[in-house]
């Protein structure tokens, strides 16, 4: 046997690899939700970690270890591989097949599982959502999946959100970037397996009457395409526009689920041609922290980000560390200033400064146009902020009187 891990768990030693995986005695196995698969596939936990197990070919393991490895170096949302075990022989000495081994993600179900239960329309529709999001980013990422479906997707709530995760990449591949003939063929597989595992549960009586197969992909794929143009396509404004409407293109992506870490901006005849790039949730909090000093919480941090990008794209300036510095000391800084010294203990100063620039987008979509920092300032402060209570007043008691452990 021959154990191939970036991160070996000892206690994998001690599992019976000499006997095929179907065969495994019950005492070394749990039992979790998994979807339909080509594959014999089983759960094992070992000091508390909880790990999926797939008896396949040797190079469709050692390719699909490889390229999970890859997508969690660049953050992709997908299971976590761990080790392929080879070599394996069972006592008579006859070959066995390779096993992969993933970690399994916690508190998750495969797709198949929720659709086999009577869902909601509005949580089917976010579900959808989700899965449509992970497509869109893995195009984006350049991965061509080539088997996307019910079962091989995994769904987990977290903290109130609804996020997917590919689980299974043995027929993937990763290119610098997707043609649009690759992308074509990727939503037409998944629109296939999915009207497919949509008929058998259909079949099997799990599925809710209500759930009509066919609309379910067309409702997807039409969701992707939205989603898709909105992502990447170049839109051009006016120049006297800018920062409106590039507030509002970034404020589009922030409501489809995606964030923005850069804007690419080229001048054309009469204006400006913009495309962002957008990445997943969680980069913010350590790129604010990294450039300004600033700690936010991960939406607050979103929202600065997204002023210090308009900023610097306004500036024209091409040094990042450069413009974050020109930006905390003539933008957030004076705002933050020019908070009374009375109010200052009814929110933080980073909440503070999020609430100006929502209140500054409504006063601007009002208008028309950008209303400008200083207006949004006054008019916050005047309209909004001196009419909440200080935090202290809703604690009720004054910090220095709370008991340590609170």
């Amino acid at each position: 046997m021959r154990i191939t891990s970036a991160l070996i768990d000892p206690a994998l030693l001690e599992l019976p690899w000499s006997i095929p995986l179907e065969e495994w005695p019950a005492d070394h196995l749990v039992a979790l939700p998994q979807g339909i698969s080509r594959h014999i596939v089983r759960f094992v936990k070992l000091n508390d970690v909880v790990y999926a197990l797939k008896e396949t070919r040797e190079r469709i393991a050692e390719k699909e270890y490889d390229l999970l490895r890859a997508l969690e170096r660049i953050d992709f949302p997908s299971v976590e591989a761990i080790a392929t075990v080879t070599d394996r022989f069972d006592v008579n000495g006859e070959p066995l097949e390779t096993i992969l081994v993933t970690r399994h993600l916690q508190f998750s179900l495969p797709y198949r599982a929720l659709f086999s239960h009577v869902l909601r329309p509005n949580t089917l529709n976010r579900l959808l959502d989700a899965m449509v999001a992970l497509f869109v980013r893995m195009h984006l990422t350049g991965f061509f999946w080539g088997d996307c479906s019910l079962s091989n997707t995994l769904f987990r709530r977290d903290a109130g959100s609804f996020a997917a995760y590919l689980v299974d990449a043995e027929t993937g591949n990763l290119y610098p970037k997707l043609s649009e003939g690759q992308r074509s063929e990727d939503i037409e597989i998944m629109r296939v397996n999915v009207f497919g595992e949509c008929l058998d549960l259909q079949a099997a009586e799990l599925l809710h009457e209500s759930i009509d197969p066919e609309q379910v992909v067309d409702d997807i794929v039409s969701r992707y395409e939205r989603l898709w143009h909105e992502v990447t396509y170049e839109q051009e404004i006016a120049q006297r526009d800018t920062r409106h409407d590039l507030e509002g293109r970034i404020r589009r992506l922030n409501e489809l689920g995606f964030d923005v870490a850069e804007v690419a901006m080229s001048t054309v005849d009469g204006g400006i041609r913009v495309r962002p790039k957008v990445v997943d949730a969680g980069y913010h909090t350590r790129r604010l922290l990294r450039l300004t000093g600033l700690d936010a919480e991960e939406n607050q941090a979103r929202q600065l980000l997204n002023d210090l990008d308009t900023y610097r794209a306004e500036s024209a300036l091409t040094d990042e560390q450069q413009a974050a510095h020109r930006w905390l000391t003539e933008v957030f800084e004076p705002v933050v200033r020019a908070v009374p010294q009375g109010m200052r203990r009814k929110l933080e100063p980073q909440e503070i400064f999020t609430q100006i620039i929502q209140h500054k987008w409504l006063l601007s979509e009002k208008a028309g146009r950008d209303v400008g920092m200083a207006p949004a300032v006054q008019s916050y402060l005047t309209d909004v902020l001196a009419k909440k209570p200080d935090e202290q007043a809703v604690l009720g008691v004054e910090v220095s009187e709370l008991p340590a452990e609170v």
